[in-house]
This record gives C-alpha cells, sequence and structure tokens, in this order.
C-alpha cells in the first residue's frame, strides 16, 4: 500500500509538471503511419503537447473539455462524467479503474492529460484585473539546424543564379518559430504564432520578418455564449462529409469503438500553414440547441494562369523563387454555419457553407483521374448528421451533398455489450463526383469522394492484463485515381495484442496487412496494367519501467512489400530507448535504431521522442544507424531548455537526399534548441 501511494503520488507530480510519458506520442505514431499529411500529425501533436503540459482536473472537467481527447469515445467521456456524478471526488487518477467504460490500456494513454485535484473556489469573475493577475502566459522560442549544409544552401555564380533561379534557396539554413500563449481557466485562450522554415528568407533582402503569422482570441462557455472566436481556428462537425479540420486517423485500431464528434470550433495555434480558417466563428446554446456561425477570409498559395488556379500549393514552403511566385496568389472566402440538437441519446445536425474564390476560377489541367473533380469559383456543401444511442448500441451517421448534386454518406453501429467488449461495423459511400474542399471523413483517400467500403472493427479485454484489438477494411474506387489507370479494389487487417501486468511491464504486438492496386509493368510484360500489390508489417515492443523516474522500451519493427508479377523487398529495424528523470529540474530521453531495408516501399516508420509542440514524421529505409537523445533542463522553476540532437549515418550510400536537399556524405546531424518560459 505504501508503494502504490509513493508511486500514485509521484506520477501525479510528473504528470502535474509537464511530464508526459509515451504512450500519447507512440498513439501519434500509429495515425502517422495512415496518413502522408504531415500538417494535420503535426496540427494534432501540437494540440496534445499543450494539453498535456496543461491536464485536467477530475474533479472539474467537463465532457466538452474530455472530448478534445481524440482516443475517448463519446461513451467513455460520459462514463467519466456519471462515475464523478455517482460516487463524488476522485481521490487519484487510479480511480478510473473503476469507470466501467475504461480499459487499462485507454487509462493508460489518459493519465498525462488529468491529475485528481481540489476544487478551486467559485469561479473567478471575467474582468480586466481577474485576466490581468490570474491569467497563466507562455513564450516558446524554437532554433533548429541540419549539419552539414544542404545543397541548396552552398553558393554559387551570380550567372547561374541568373540562369537557374531555383537552384539555390532565397534564406538561411535554420529553422526559427516563436510562440506565445495565454490562459484564464478553461474560458479565455489567446495566442501568436510565427514561423519560418529552414530555407525561407529572414532578416534579409528578401524579407524582413517571418514567412508566417497566426493569431488568435478564443472565449469559452460565458453564459449563453459557449464558444467565440476570432483569428486563426478550426472547424468540425458531423463526421466530416461537409466540413471538418480534425485529423483523419481513417484506419487507426482506436477506431473500433469510437467516431467522429461534433466538436464545434477550437483555435490553431500550430506552425501548420494550411487546413484553418481566419477570421470570426461563434456558437450560442439555449436549451438543448446549439446555433453556429462562421466567417473566413485568407489568402492560399497556388498556381494562377489566367485567372484559372490550375493547384494548390498546401506544405507552406517559400525557399525558391518558384515558391514566391505561387505565394498568396489565390483569395478564399468560407462562411456558413451548424444547428444541431441534442438530449442525452439523440443528436441530429444540419451543416452547411459555402465556398469561393472571387473572380478565380479552379481549373485543374484535364487528366482521366481528376474529371470529377471540382472545377469552377464557388461551391456549396450540405449535410445532416445523427448520433442515436438505445441501451448497449450506439449509431452514427452522416450524408452530404455537394453543388452539383452528389451524395455522401456515412453510418456506423457501434456494440457494446460489456465493458471489456466493443464492435463496430461502418459503411461508406463518397460519389466519384462529390466535390467537399473542407471535408475529411473516414476513408482510404486522402479526400472524401470515390470510395465505398464497409469496416468491420472490434476490441475485447478478457482478462485484467490483456486486450486484443483488430479491424478488416473492405474498399474499391468506382474510378480512376492518381497513379491507378482504371476502377480499383483493395482490402486491409490489423490485429494486436496488448499486456500491461503493472506499472511496471507492459508489450504489444501488432501485425497489419494491406492489398491494393496501381499502374506497374509486371516482370517481362510491355504495357502498364493496373496490379495489386501487398504489405505486410509486423511491430513488436516491450516497456520495462522499474520506478517512475526510469524506463526502458525495446522495439522490433518488420515489413514486407510484395507486387504480384514484380518485385519483393523487406525491412527490419531494431530500436532501443531509455528516459530518466532523475529529478524535477532534469529529464533525458534517449535512443538508437538500427536498420535495414531494401527499398522505400519497405521502409520502418520511426519513433522517437520530440520536442514540445513539435512533430516530424521520419521514415527508416536503407541500411544505417539512428541515434537521438533529448534532454530538458530547468533553468529556473519556470525557465526550461530543452536540447535534441540526431545523428544518422548510413552505410549504403554516399549522399543524403536529393535534389537542393542534398548533403553530401554519409551522416546527418540535427540540432534543435527550444527555450521555455511560463508565467
Amino acid at each position: 500500500m505504501l508503494l502504490t501511494t509513493l508511486f500514485i503520488s509521484s506520477y501525479n507530480a510528473e504528470c502535474q509538471e509537464g511530464t508526459t510519458p509515451g504512450k500519447w506520442m507512440e498513439y501519434i505514431e500509429k495515425l502517422a503511419e495512415e496518413t502522408d499529411d504531415d500538417e494535420q500529425v503535426e496540427t494534432l501533436y501540437a494540440e496534445l503537447s499543450y494539453l498535456s503540459e496543461h491536464p485536467y482536473n477530475l474533479n472539474t472537467v467537463t465532457a466538452e473539455m474530455l472530448k478534445q481527447l481524440p482516443f475517448l469515445s463519446d461513451v467513455q467521456v460520459e462514463s467519466i462524467i456519471a462515475y464523478r456524478r455517482r460516487y463524488g471526488l476522485m481521490a487519484t487518477v487510479y480511480e478510473l479503474k473503476n469507470v466501467e467504460e475504461l480499459d487499462w490500456p485507454t487509462i493508460d494513454l489518459l493519465l498525462p492529460f488529468v491529475y485528481a485535484g481540489d476544487i478551486a473556489p467559485a469561479r473567478r469573475a471575467l474582468n480586466a484585473g481577474n485576466l490581468a493577475k490570474y491569467g497563466s502566459q507562455e513564450f516558446v522560442v524554437r532554433f533548429d539546424r541540419v549539419f552539414p549544409l544542404k545543397e541548396g544552401y552552398r553558393p554559387a555564380p551570380d550567372s547561374v543564379l541568373q540562369k537557374s533561379p531555383n537552384s539555390r534557396y532565397l534564406g538561411q539554413p535554420f529553422y526559427h518559430a516563436f510562440r506565445y500563449s495565454y490562459a484564464f481557466d478553461d474560458r479565455v485562450q489567446a495566442g501568436l504564432v510565427m514561423e519560418k522554415d529552414a530555407g525561407e528568407p529572414f532578416m534579409n533582402s528578401r524579407r524582413k520578418g517571418y514567412d508566417y503569422y497566426s493569431v488568435h482570441l478564443l472565449l469559452r462557455n460565458t453564459g449563453w455564449l459557449k464558444t467565440f472566436v476570432a483569428g486563426d481556428y478550426k472547424a468540425s462537425f458531423g463526421q466530416g462529409l461537409a466540413l471538418s479540420h480534425d485529423f483523419n486517423s481513417r484506419m487507426n485500431v482506436i477506431q473500433s469503438h469510437s467516431g467522429k464528434r461534433n466538436s464545434g470550433f477550437r483555435r490553431h495555434y500550430s506552425t501548420g500553414e494550411s487546413g484553418f480558417f481566419r477570421g470570426l466563428a461563434s456558437t450560442v446554446g439555449w436549451k438543448n440547441i446549439d446555433v453556429s456561425l462562421f466567417y473566413s477570409r485568407r489568402r492560399e498559395d497556388g498556381t494562377v494562369e489566367d485567372g484559372k488556379i490550375t493547384s494548390f500549393k498546401t506544405d507552406g514552403l517559400h525557399r525558391v523563387e518558384n515558391d514566391w511566385e505561387k505565394r498568396n496568389t489565390v483569395s478564399s472566402q468560407v462562411f456558413g454555419g451548424n444547428i444541431r440538437y441534442e438530449v442525452q441519446r439523440f443528436a441530429v445536425g444540419i451543416t452547411t457553407l459555402t465556398h469561393d474564390y472571387g473572380n478565380l476560377s479552379v481549373a485543374p489541367v484535364p487528366q482521366p483521374y481528376n474529371v470529377y473533380f471540382f472545377r469552377g469559383s464557388r461551391n456549396v456543401n450540405t449535410s445532416v448528421d445523427y448520433c442515436f444511442q438505445h441501451g448497449k448500441i450506439r449509431m452514427f451517421g452522416e450524408t452530404g451533398v455537394s453543388k452539383n448534386g452528389a451524395w455522401a454518406t456515412l453510418d456506423a453501429l457501434q456494440w457494446s455489450p460489456a465493458s471489456y467488449l466493443s464492435g463496430l461495423v461502418l459503411f461508406r459511400s463518397y460519389a466519384r463526383d462529390y466535390q467537399a474542399y473542407y471535408g475529411s471523413a473516414f476513408s482510404q483517400n486522402s479526400n472524401v469522394q470515390n470510395e465505398q467500403g464497409l469496416y468491420l472493427g472490434l476490441k475485447i479485454t478478457p482478462l485484467a492484463h490483456w486486450s486484443f484489438s483488430g479491424y478488416a477494411d473492405f474498399f474499391r474506387f468506382p474510378w480512376l485515381k492518381y497513379g491507378v489507370d482504371a476502377p480499383s479494389s483493395g482490402h486491409e487487417y490489423m490485429v494486436q495484442a496488448d499486456y500491461t501486468a503493472d506499472s511496471r511491464y507492459s508489450a504489444y504486438f501488432r501485425y497489419r496487412y494491406r492489398q491494393k492496386e496501381s499502374n506497374r509493368t509486371a516482370d517481362g510484360a510491355h504495357e502498364t496494367e493496373v496490379l495489386p500489390y501487398s504489405q505486410h508489417r509486423v511491430r513488436g515492443q516491450f516497456v520495462f519501467t522499474p520506478r517512475p523516474s526510469l524506463s526502458f522500451r525495446t522495439a522490433v519493427d518488420a515489413c514486407l512489400y510484395d507486387e504480384v508479377g514484380g518485385k519483393e523487398s523487406r525491412g527490419l529495424a531494431f530500436s532501443q530507448s531509455l528516459a530518466w528523470k532523475p529529478s524535477e529540474r532534469l529529464q533525458a530521453d534517449m535512443s538508437v535504431a538500427c536498420f535495414r531495408t531494401d527499398d522505400y516501399d519497405s521502409r520502418i516508420s520511426s519513433y522517437e521522442k520530440k520536442l514540445l509542440y513539435v512533430y516530424s514524421s521520419s521514415f527508416l529505409y536503407g541500411e544505417g544507424v539512428r541515434c537521438v537523445a533529448v534532454v530538458r533542463y530547468f533553468l529556473m522553476k519556470r525557465l526550461s531548455l530543452s536540447v535534441k540532437a540526431g545523428w544518422s549515418h548510413y552505410t549504403d550510400r554516399d549522399t543524403i537526399g536529393s535534389g537542393l536537399e542534398t548533403i553530401a556524405g554519409n551522416n546527418r546531424t540535427d540540432l534543435d534548441l527550444m527555450l521555455r518560459w511560463r508565467l
């Protein structure tokens, strides 16, 4: 009992001081495997980083706050609130074990974001004096640099630059960002973000200042005004068929017991330069009805020729002359709203939005695969979403229509007969000509279009320390896709076993199989055909935590890529990491990974500790070793310095990267610095 009490006290102290176990970071890593959209992953990582540094008090947290955590289902959120209502204040975070709908893996994900504390006195009045006295502030400065120098930064004669202006970067070889955040309990949030990417000009003849600026002000729960936001924000309603800035996790196993939810408006506080609105938004509530309205107007990057937008540029990089020619060339305007009626076990909502590009018209270069893409200067999307729960059965879905009359629908049935068993059946059908530029829903595609599929998910916890989960997804694409010159189909399966003995030992094993089709020329053939290819991925991980201040993690990853009638490639990686916190002032994380893959198709996704708010996906391919060390030290009580050093060594190449990103030699070193001051 004494050891348990000491462990709980130590764990709570660590959570409140901002020490976050790696479970939720691994959760992000799993999601990242399912998408190529680094902007969305970085945004979600930044949001969860902030929440882990500002954990919720379980004795005062609201359902709306808990719904910001994507790994919690609506049923689980309701169970936490119901438990507190029935049994009163929680003494420790480990009372969560008594919540019927929570299993241990989910609790493990939740722990960094919550603590059990006393209830503060009545809320302070929202006035200038209290805002100045009781508000919390945070300043974060970040600086990154890669060594040795990449090809794009090497000096070149003026004659070469005049002939090839895109042959060198316009700016300096470092990344730099500044963040400021203000918060007054859960009712007021304000922030400023400024950033320049490596290679973008900063304080030189081309540009004086940062390349990207973002500002926001958000108010919550002030009487009948549920939400008000000015500046940069995100919006999501229903399942995302019409509008969603949420991360689309697609096939992640967590979705075996959770669907998207009506999350409304939230601030945009990341360095991602796409996937957000800029303007005003508000939600007002009256009894069981919420009404939301929003307006956005912002400049976007794109290629414009003779009044036509032939393509959009969404990576936010402005490093060469060609990037600057596309910078802020498109003005987009979006306005719309949502009205939602919700009672305890039933909810229905209607979303509509209009977006236009003024005098410009979207006109992608005609290709067979993009025949049904949106063309024109204005589009309208409308959708109806619903959620109904009866006993252990929950149904949810959404149906949307675009201006051209095309339809999309998603419907799901979730069954949870007991706390240890949950199943999900999800059907989706998105017309080939459905057009929703701001839609982001459950799919294999990157957009909500040209897809039909059936997803079956199951999660079971038959024993105290074991959890099993898996899914099967069957899908087809009725029309052509980029790189696929005929209608195609595929399927995907995943199974995972999790074992948690106690606070000291945990392990999991995951196997995933995916088969799709693409354009290829089989061995010995002379013509390109649409042929299947498959990918097998296996991961095993073991974590040993002898005490709260020390943790070891060992992982093995393997991949087999196979083309029918074509090549076969394999990949293997072994990684070992150590997390150590000898005192409240010092924390260190170290890892080493050895890898060998035949090519990029058999690449291995790499998990490594990152700095606060910082996410960058990395894949290991070829032959080599990757070493990383992250150290955070508190110079003063509220002032900390974080340093991340990474070193990659390859044994199968003489250069790293390509084009302007080429590094001469087989070694690469990354150095990231972050200074954080909290008031």
